[in-house]
């Protein structure tokens, strides 16, 4: 499936292609959270947020695409907030039953995933699906299951998992053990700092590759918008 880079301009995407400043920004992300993953082995970041709003689900998309631009490197980005799946939706991508269809035995891992391009870079989505057992799905085997076969499958890929938000329920610290680490996106404006602080309670046990500062207001150039 091909990407429309009009439709991912449109909703923030914009670490398809080389040019642009805010795309660089994903770069260096993009490179500050391989180097980490590199030096510790690691297949599997999970993204998350304290709450809704903070751009979680865009920061994902954009380090999916900044990855599939490394000649070298391929990715597997995994939609998993079962409350408000938005993967599909900011990608433009239609017509998939998601990884519910996988979870419930109505689809092989492999029809569910679709492969999507823009350009001649090419990247593997599994698209999210709502269900209202999200919780139960997060601590069930079945999750379990699928996320061995993912490793086994895909075990020459970067998996990058969009979470639920981390303290709207249990879904996350249901299956944060799974996680190899965590990206944690911030939003200025609608995360507070005891936001911050409660999620460190949750991620004691779960290395933090990065902290991501979203929404920033202050001129580009003069904030790199992470820390």
């Amino acid at each position: 499936m091909r990407l429309n880079a009009d439709h991912l301009e449109n909703n923030r995407i914009v670490a398809y292609g080389t040019s642009g400043q805010n795309g660089r920004y994903y770069d260096m992300l993009r490179t500050q959270v391989l180097q980490e993953m590199d030096k510790k082995s690691w297949q599997f970041v999970a993204v998350t947020s304290p709450t809704a709003g903070c751009g979680k689900s865009v920061t994902a998309c954009n380090l999916a695409l900044s990855i599939s631009r490394l000649p070298e490197r391929s990715v597997l980005l995994v939609d998993l907030d079962l409350h408000r799946p938005a993967v599909a939706k900011y990608l433009g991508i239609n017509g998939t039953g998601g990884v519910l269809s996988v979870l419930e035995g109505r689809a092989p891992l492999s029809s569910a995933v679709v492969q999507a391009s823009v350009g001649p870079n090419r990247m593997l989505v599994l698209p999210g699906s709502v269900s209202s057992s999200s919780s139960e799905w997060m601590a069930s085997q079945t999750m379990g299951a699928l996320l061995q076969t993912i490793k086994r499958d895909f075990r020459s890929r970067i998996v990058i998992f969009d979470l639920p938000p981390l303290l709207l329920g249990d879904d996350v610290i249901s299956i944060l053990p799974r996680m190899d680490t965590t990206l944690l996106v911030a939003g200025v404006g609608s995360t507070s700092l005891s936001d911050i602080k409660e999620c460190q309670k949750h991620l004691q046990r779960t290395p933090v590759v990065r902290v991501v500062v979203n929404k920033i207001t202050e001129a580009v150039g003069s904030y790199y918008g992470y820390c």
